[in-house]
């Protein structure tokens, strides 16, 4: 219900609805670009051919998508809610207000990037002249939905941080510098930066190791740990949730 009122609210103005879809397939274009220019230089990348590679471009754009769709029209107006002491409409409601705070909105002219993303992928797999298994499919669906969850989570703890610092814009525009390097596999980076984009920033979660399922070749721990830090992430982001609303001065208060 949510998202189709989105849709219809969007489509009140047709043209920048579908200029914005437009927009979308051009920066996935650039982003594919963007690796290409490595590899007009070598091989591999981190061990990955270009194919390879491309899957990772493929999921980085999905999950942008996703973020653009989802995440940004929710945080922004949490964001404002807060600020304006009019957060007390969600709180009021029936409902789980983490949810209603965060998943209320949809922008689906960010779905211009998905569907960009879900054609770079299938070009890597006619490239590779691979079709995966049923089995990694279900991998790959599993993993993928862990990486989401850790996007979301961490989107939910900036957003939650404004309850405190009220205007927290750059904490979001410092997610999207980070999120930039996920458009890479996470075997280009070494040493301290490859553990802070594995473990502290989780950013390997969200593109490299789901493109490793799809192809056959991520490990049972790693999917594991994948589901672990995504359960860990998200029970943080929902206990900080809470005890933020118990800090929050209403309009009436």
């Amino acid at each position: 219900m949510f998202a189709r009122t989105s849709l219809l609210t969007e489509l009140e103005y047709r043209a920048n609805f579908i200029g914005q879809i437009f927009l979308g397939l051009l920066w996935a274009f650039i982003t594919l670009i963007s690796v290409s220019v490595f590899f007009s230089h070598t091989h591999t990348l981190g061990g990955w051919t270009c194919p390879q590679a491309l899957i990772v471009v493929g999921l980085f754009a999905i999950i942008n998508s996703l973020i653009e769709c989802f995440l940004e029209p929710n945080i922004k107006r949490l964001i404002e809610m807060v600020r304006q002491g009019t957060l007390d409409f969600v709180l009021i409601k029936p409902v789980d207000s983490q949810f209603m705070a965060t998943l209320r909105y949809s922008r689906l002219n960010g779905l211009g990037d998905f569907s960009a993303g879900v054609l770079m992928i299938l070009y890597a797999f006619s490239q590779l002249a691979y079709r995966p298994s049923v089995l990694n499919l279900a991998h790959f669906g599993f993993v993928l939905i862990m990486g989401f969850i850790v996007v979301y989570s961490i989107w939910v703890l900036i957003a939650t941080t404004s309850f405190w610092l009220v205007k927290v814009n750059n904490l979001t525009e410092l997610f999207h510098s980070v999120y930039d390097t996920a458009r890479f596999p996470i075997s280009t980076f070494r040493g301290v930066l490859r553990m802070v984009l594995t473990y502290v920033m989780p950013i390997a979660f969200i593109t490299s190791f789901p493109a490793q399922a799809i192809l056959g070749q991520l490990d049972t721990l790693t999917t594991l740990l994948s589901a672990l830090i995504a359960t860990i992430a998200f029970i943080g982001s929902n206990r900080l949730w809470h005890y933020a609303i118990r800090n929050y001065s209403s309009a009436s208060s």
